[in-house]
């Protein structure tokens, strides 16, 4: 294996809703993998459940060298490296901490359209937003104090 300082973060594309399963492999194999997750109350009709859900779908980011990029595509569910003008993608460190804490406990409540929302917790903890729209897994929050609009996948 290489160096610490020859490792960067890149991302990788994965089988639709194995992300965690992914990290929880590689991670095991002793490559450093981090999906980044956020919690959401889901409401069925016998039970309402916190559940984790992946912040960007499809998508695992690890940090390894550039010999171990093969042994990340030997996992089952990791499709292939994302590349920018053809070569491999790299995501600066300052971005995955970024995501490690301040996203790390942001949780996305389950709300209606027209509705405002506080936010409890994350990045944007105590700030209050409308709901604009919610189509298929995605929410559209206007956060009128800020002048921004977010759009949340669930």
């Amino acid at each position: 294996m290489g160096s610490i300082a020859d490792r960067s973060w890149l991302a990788v594309y994965t089988k639709p809703r194995a992300e965690k399963k992914i990290e929880e492999r590689l991670n095991k194999t002793g490559i450093e993998a981090f999906c980044p997750t956020y919690k959401t109350l889901r409401i069925w009709s016998d039970r309402k459940k916190k559940v984790e859900l992946p912040l960007i779908p499809s998508y695992v980011f690890v940090k390894v060298t550039e010999n171990e990029r093969r042994e990340v595509l030997k996992d089952i569910g990791v499709m292939n490296f994302i590349f920018w003008l053809g070569k491999p993608a790299i995501v600066r460190d300052e971005e995955i901490q970024a995501l490690k804490t301040e996203l790390k406990d942001i949780e996305i409540p389950e709300a209606k359209v027209g509705e405002l929302v506080k936010i409890d917790n994350g990045i944007f903890k105590g700030f209050e937003g409308e709901i604009r729209y919610i189509k298929n897994n995605s929410i559209v929050l206007v956060l009128n104090s800020l002048g921004l609009t977010i759009t949340i996948k669930k």
